[in-house]
């Protein structure tokens, strides 16, 4: 009896020493395993010692389309006049140049794609006075996650502006922006425009690229555009713009003196009757802020994405981009539509400009006309010719087709305002509803001075393509994608 309940517990015994080997090899296999994917992670993240890159398992990153713009290819051209130089008067000697790829807007700036700019830096105006009285509302003072104090603030775009605000604290911070008592008629209550100031900063890399190596240079001083290899702040070469961004309105009176515009003066850029007309009275400098905002504007809503990655800068156009945009794929073509004629073989006129020896009317238009009236470009590009002439980022010399590189050619000067009237001008392309068909061709230049204002030049912006080409396919560029 003894013996059989010993045998028992015997058996009880083994079995628990089975079960306890079981889970300790069972333990061990997992712990094995754990290990083995440990490594081969490892070894995956590393390359096994191998040149793999650090975005090897990201996705090949490629440009979207920006709203409203349309891609213009790399290409290579004949700048200037070529065989079909009708009037015998560009005295430049053309040049072939190469020009790499871009988009572009499809039509000028509107005045409502303007005044988003306007109305942009009118409300950060605002919530900056705003958060003098009510910082919790408009101002963001620190980072919620890290607790990371921002000095100066970022401004709350999540919080709305009440103009009306039955707060008189409100009431009373926002009365800066309006006109003075003294300045109104008929009790109007309007934004005093002159207070409508935009800030931003850029990099002068052509100051940075520069080196000056002798021994009385003074690299402390930020107007100096020289540096030593090896200078590492790079805030000399941090530049700080501040402009008035309202366009002159009053460009339809001054460029005209003996004419009666006084209707366009008043409501050409505000009344709806306009919002896709081509936005006009706004100097080279405004066009270029207006870019440097519209950057900004977009890359901070990627930032705010998860994943997200910034573009390239929106900028104005250099002289050879607009011109070989304008040719829409033609090389020796005088127009953007192609042939040496000013109308189609209807007899329509193709552009807004001044035929006929002043009868404007005969066109379609006796002004300015709505964006994208006459047909586009091969490139889908409207009003290159007429409608109104464009700032380009260039500076103007008579002998720039003779000094600059013969790929991606530019000539540019930041002109200070103490230099001469000659030292700023900007070249304008693609002539306007005042000029006749001369300044039409994509082929002719033309100037104006940077801090002037005209009722004829607007602009389109240009964003650089980051690559080669639209449409490569990495596994299809180079073998060791595939």
């Amino acid at each position: 009896m003894y013996i059989l309940l010993l045998l028992g517990a015997l058996m009880k015994i083994g079995e628990g020493i089975n079960i306890a080997i079981n889970k300790f090899f069972m333990m061990k296999r997992l712990l094995l395993y754990t290990l083995v994917v440990t490594f081969l992670a490892s070894c995956s993240n590393s390359g096994n010692g191998e040149l793999v890159g650090t975005r090897k398992k990201s996705k090949p990153f490629y440009q979207p389309d920006p709203f409203g713009m349309v891609f213009v290819p790399m290409g290579s051209y004949t700048m200037g006049a070529g065989d079909e130089d009708l009037t015998n008067s560009h005295m430049i000697q053309p040049k072939t140049i190469s020009v790499s790829a871009f988009f572009m807007d499809e039509t000028e700036i509107t005045n409502d794609k303007y005044r988003m700019f306007v109305n942009w830096v009118r409300d950060s105006i605002a919530r900056t006075i705003l958060g003098d009285v009510n910082p919790e509302e408009y101002l963001i003072e620190e980072n919620a996650k890290t607790g990371e104090v921002y000095d100066p603030p970022y401004l709350n775009w999540k919080t709305d502006i009440d103009w009306h605000s039955e707060d008189q604290d409100v009431r009373d911070a926002l009365e800066e922006m309006y006109l003075p008592e003294h300045e109104r008629f008929f009790r109007r209550k309007e934004i005093d425009t002159r207070k409508l100031m935009y800030e931003y900063y850029w990099v002068d890399l052509h100051a940075a690229a520069k080196k000056d190596f002798s021994e009385d240079a003074d690299y402390r001083n930020a107007g100096l555009a020289n540096r030593p290899q090896g200078l590492r702040d790079r805030s000399v070469y941090v530049r700080k713009e501040t402009i008035g961004v309202y366009p002159d309105t009053l460009s339809w009176i001054h460029d005209y003196t003996y004419s009666f515009n006084d209707p366009l003066t008043q409501k050409y850029f505000w009344h709806p009757a306009y919002d896709n007309y081509p936005v006009v009275g706004v100097n080279w400098k405004q066009a270029r802020a207006f870019c440097v905002w519209r950057t900004e504007f977009l890359n901070s809503h990627l930032r705010s994405k998860k994943g997200g990655v910034d573009l390239a800068e929106f900028r104005l156009p250099t002289e050879a981009e607009w011109e070989w945009a304008a040719r829409g794929g033609y090389t020796l073509n005088p127009f953007p539509w192609g042939g040496p004629y000013t109308r189609n073989e209807k007899g329509c006129f193709l552009a807004n400009f001044k035929p006929l020896r002043g009868n404007y009317i005969a066109d379609g238009g006796i002004r300015t006309v709505i964006a994208a009236h006459y047909p586009p470009n091969d490139w889908g590009l409207y009003d290159m010719s007429g409608n109104v002439a464009e700032w380009t980022n260039s500076a103007f010399d008579p002998a720039t087709y003779n000094f600059t590189w013969d790929m991606n050619p530019n000539y540019t000067y930041n002109a200070k305002e103490d230099d001469p009237p000659v030292m700023k001008r900007k070249v304008i392309r693609g002539g306007s509803w005042k000029d006749i068909a001369y300044f039409l061709q994509v082929t002719t230049r033309s100037f104006e001075y940077q801090d002037t204002a005209k009722s004829y030049v607007g602009f389109r912006c240009v964003q650089p393509y980051l690559g080669r080409n639209k449409g490569d396919n990495p596994n299809k560029a180079s073998r060791i994608y595939n």
